[in-house]
């Protein structure tokens, strides 16, 4: 089965917005994890508006040994203040995986993936760290990214599809043209020996038609819309539901 990882940031914005540690990050990947995910993701920014270094590391002590733990973030964004950087806390924490994103300061969220043409050699002594450290390696593409040959010679050993273009395309009622970029996609990214995961706007409405259009698909990770969901019903009832259709 499609293994289901959390993203968590969106428990921290709202801690955030008010200060101190309600509601807590770590009991609601408990809550996560009872529930049946099989992964809990964050993606620490520079900024530090959601989650902050000291959740990456509390987070792994709390799901070492229970679930895979994969940390999002850019690979090239310098430490500041208490963010140690990507890597650095990679090093840290040994998450399972670390899902590469070319994200920005300036971006409300991530909006594009990697051009595998022209920052895989930068990339490269970065994925040379990471699998030194242990850490599963992933890429954020595009649908209709191409270049998955380069991706793999370097030690990468999956991608991510963003999926906000297709999550669009469902709202508006037509997702037929973007679903199949999604799935030649991830047939040309297995080909090249690429696990393909995806993520980015995938909801309880769009998750089960596009899981059914990837063969094969490894993991989806879902932040935005599951804590949205599960104010109306509940966090464990929300995450049973999108095991449920992805079984």
């Amino acid at each position: 089965m499609t293994l289901l990882s959390v993203n968590l940031n969106k428990i921290a914005v709202l801690r955030n917005s008010r200060g101190g540690d309600e509601p807590s990050i770590i009991q609601a990947a408990q809550t996560c994890i009872e529930a049946g995910c099989g992964g809990i993701t964050v993606h620490p920014r520079p900024d530090q508006r959601h989650v902050l270094p000291d959740d990456v590391r509390a987070l792994a002590a709390m799901l070492r040994g229970r679930v895979e733990y994969n940390i999002e973030g850019n690979p090239f964004a310098p430490a500041r203040s208490n963010y140690p950087g990507l890597i650095s806390l990679a090093r840290e924490v040994k998450p399972t995986q670390v899902t590469l994103v070319p994200d920005g300061d300036g971006q409300i969220t991530s909006d594009h993936g990697f051009d595998l043409q022209n920052d895989i050699e930068r990339l490269r002594p970065l994925v040379d760290e990471l699998r030194e450290i242990g850490c599963r390696v992933s890429l954020f593409v595009d649908a209709g990214a191409e270049g998955f040959e380069h991706a793999a010679a370097i030690g990468v050993q999956r991608i991510e599809i963003y999926t906000g273009p297709y999550a669009h395309a469902f709202a508006e009622g037509d997702a037929r043209e973007v679903l199949a970029s999604c799935a030649e996609t991830a047939r040309r990214a297995q080909q090249a020996g690429l696990a393909v995961n995806a993520g980015h706007d995938l909801s309880q409405a769009n998750l089960g038609t596009f899981r059914a259009a990837i063969p094969g698909l490894a993991e989806v990770s879902i932040g935005h819309a599951l804590i949205g969901e599960a104010l109306y019903e509940g966090l464990a009832t929300t995450v049973r539901n999108y095991l449920q259709i992805l079984r």
